[in-house]
């Protein structure tokens, strides 16, 4: 019997408006705590030669999974790229001058990124070595962007038909989101080369073989990299402001 299913995927959680503020806030803590334990946890030689064939195992199967999802993924990065210039800053201080579609476009095309089950909570907690902190930073990405551009979305809402005490409250929160989506970004770019180092870790080409090449993880180290994937320039936004 397997000890994990590797196959299948679940769609992140879609909902809007200030009931997801708190869930929000408390993600990002979470997401943090996991993404260290992960990385606490890798740390650690494989004891044994099994130890080491089932990190090299986990590795493929988080290789195969970053592969499933590159093209959404790479849907997502150009849609923020988009909508980025008109958030990086904060949001223009007429509601008629929000540039509404193309920020609704990057939340919808974060939302519809499905996490690879094996990246998921009950999936994650079985995947060992590097393997397990390169779940976790994916998880910290696929949450971040969602519910960022979500709680953008929610805001502008706000901005442009809620009472001025609720669009005063959004413009104050705004930045906490836009770090969000900035912060998810960021971590996607770090994917690449966390896998890059754990292939050479686990031997390279030699102890992998055709299971996965050099050529394969080279391809996902540029995919998943600061230059595909990072944005520009970093937020120019204070939170309060």
């Amino acid at each position: 019997m397997e000890r994990r299913v590797r196959a299948g995927s679940h769609a992140a959680p879609a909902a809007t408006g200030r009931a997801l503020r708190l869930p929000a806030l408390l993600f990002l803590l979470s997401g943090a705590l996991f993404t260290a334990g992960c990385a606490g946890a890798s740390a650690k030689a494989p004891s044994t030669p099994a130890a080491l064939a089932l990190e090299r195992e986990d590795v493929v199967a988080v290789s195969r999974a970053l592969q499933g999802v590159e093209q959404p993924i790479a849907r997502e990065v150009a849609a923020t790229k988009t909508a980025w210039p008109l958030v990086v800053n904060g949001l223009p201080a007429r509601s008629t001058a929000i540039a509404r579609p193309a920020i609704t476009a990057a939340a919808e095309s974060a939302q519809k990124i499905r996490v690879p089950a094996l990246f998921g909570k009950s999936e994650a907690a079985y995947l060992t070595g590097p393997a397990s902190q390169l779940a976790g930073v994916f998880a910290t990405f696929s949450g971040l962007a969602t519910r960022g551009w979500q709680l953008i979305v929610a805001d502008i809402e706000a901005i442009e038909h809620g009472s001025p005490q609720a669009a005063r409250f959004a413009r104050a929160n705004v930045a906490l989101y836009i770090d969000s989506v900035y912060d998810g970004q960021f971590a996607l770019a770090q994917i690449g080369k966390k896998l890059l180092d754990a292939y050479h870790k686990l031997g390279g080409p030699a102890a992998f073989g055709t299971t996965l090449t050099q050529a394969e993880v080279d391809a996902l180290a540029g995919a998943y990299s600061e230059a595909a994937d990072r944005l520009h320039p970093h937020v120019g936004v204070r939170l309060g402001s």
